[in-house]
């Protein structure tokens, strides 16, 4: 491993959680014991009715939130249209005079969610606005929107209504584009945008356009386009920045590629592209996610020595790493740690910790952590819920899983199929057959349909209990799949 030059100190140095955050009430720049002489007389000579101010000031905020409610209404009564174009002709007066915040917030929301068919709804009702002007900035909002959407042909159309509209369109409208197609792995398009930027003036691709294209790349596994593009970047005399190499060594230690992660942080130090937190948790996770303890602690200490303070992100890969290799003393000494220094707990520290106690069999530990968990007000997830079901079938505890699907039903946790598929194991090892059989209906009932999965977890209880009449009907469902 690259040599990391910095402090001899190993450990994190302690910090002041105080001074990073301020969460209680903000001191009054002015005292309010009373009015300076200046403002005395301002009171007086304008004969100011404190009364009067209040009972003005609250209708004005009954108007205005009345505007926003209406607002509001008529967007919704609009979107649920099939034929939004129509209803906005029955309802010109209306759809015309929405109010801007009211309808620039809900396009941010839908844009926020990726929910790009409502998005597109609402920005056409933006564009018929008697206010509206042509905004280059939602433009690209949407076609990166569209781009995570897996909607790249949705994106060019925006594209072109950006330029018909008179937008300026610059290396930043060109990149969204480009990255559209690249997240759906149309790189034949997106090398030719590339190829085009550096055609037209003022649209110059620069790091940030290389780097999108590169992390694209490497999603697909395409690493041969990766070493195109780093060529061609040095060509255009554009230097990688920590961004582009943080992109790279995260995909090389997903991807196992160990020997290529020592050279890229090398050549990283050499080109004078200093390390930060997120490098250093690439390289964690790579190493210790393969087993490679020993390998993850030397990187973490030669970090420490480049001076790289560690995040909450940074005691997650440890506290996972740890776990999944059984070391729970180690494991014991990052959240002891964790405690010392005033880290707290997200609910990634609490999945990885519950889920190993959980595997490790120990029950007594796994329920007191959620229920610190719960005290703590970190709201469980499925993925919670997975962790304590999946230890509880392993101790042969079924009545512990009951109370777990009580527990839910007075929760409003969102299930999802890899739940139930874990509930179903979960009674199939335990040879609660009856059970296991009602998982199909509870996952009906709650808007999930059985997958491939589901089918394959209950054949296997079957078949290893003998039940072979039952395991050939369930052959016959998933053959229907």
């Amino acid at each position: 491993m690259a040599s990391l030059a910095g402090p001899t100190n190993p450990f994190p140095r302690p910090f002041n959680r105080r001074t990073q955050t301020h969460n209680g009430p903000r001191a009054d720049p002015q005292p309010s014991n009373g009015p300076t002489h200046w403002n005395t007389l301002t009171v007086t000579e304008r004969k100011f009715d404190p009364s009067k101010a209040k009972e003005i000031e609250a209708r004005e905020r009954k108007e205005e939130t009345n505007r926003k409610i209406a607002s509001q209404k008529a967007i919704s009564i609009i979107l649920r249209r099939e034929a939004t174009k129509a209803v906005i002709e029955k309802k010109k007066g209306n759809s015309k005079k929405l109010l801007p915040r009211t309808v620039l917030e809900a396009l941010h929301e839908r844009i926020t969610a990726l929910r790009w068919e409502s998005a597109l709804k609402i920005f056409e009702l933006l564009r018929e606005q008697l206010w509206y002007r042509p905004n280059k900035g939602i433009y690209i909002k949407l076609i990166v929107m569209l781009g995570k959407c897996k909607q790249p042909e949705k994106a060019h159309i925006l594209f072109q209504a950006m330029i018909d509209e008179g937008c300026f369109v610059d290396h930043e409208a060109y990149t969204a584009l480009m990255s559209a197609y690249s997240r759906s792995g149309f790189f034949d398009k997106a090398f030719s945008i590339l190829e085009q930027m550096k055609e037209i003036r003022n649209c110059q691709p620069d790091v940030y356009t290389y780097s999108i294209l590169i992390k694209s790349c490497v999603q697909y596994n395409q690493f041969g386009k990766v070493q195109s593009l780093l060529s061609d970047m040095e060509i255009q005399g554009i230097k990688p920045n920590t961004i582009t190499y943080n992109t790279l060594l995260d995909a090389y230690g997903k991807a196992k590629k160990f020997s290529d992660m020592e050279s890229l942080l090398v050549e990283m130090l050499r080109r004078g592209c200093q390390p930060d937190v997120w490098t250093m948790n690439s390289t964690l996770r790579a190493f210790g996610g393969s087993g490679q303890i020993e390998m993850m602690e030397k990187c973490y200490e030669k970090f420490q020595m480049a001076g790289i303070e560690p995040s909450i992100k940074t005691f997650n890969i440890l506290l996972d790493s740890y776990g999944k290799n059984g070391n729970y003393e180690k494991m014991s000494a990052v959240m002891q740690y964790m405690q010392r220094y005033h880290f707290s707990w997200t609910l990634v520290t609490y999945n990885i910790v519950i889920d190993a106690f959980g595997r490790a069999g120990d029950i007594k530990q796994m329920e007191l952590l959620f229920r610190l968990m719960q005290s703590e007000r970190v709201k469980p997830n499925c993925v919670t819920l997975c962790s304590l079901v999946r230890a509880y079938g392993s101790a042969g505890k079924a009545e512990k899983i009951g109370a777990v699907l009580r527990f839910i039903e007075n929760s409003d946790v969102m299930l999802d199929t890899v739940f139930f598929n874990c509930l179903a194991d979960a009674y199939g090892m335990m040879g609660c057959f009856s059970e296991m059989k009602g998982v199909i209906e509870m996952m009906r009932r709650r808007g999930c349909e059985p997958d491939k999965i589901t089918y394959r977890t209950m054949i296997k209880a079957y078949t290893l209990s003998g039940m072979s009449g039952r395991a050939k009907e369930l052959h016959k469902e998933l053959a229907s799949l």
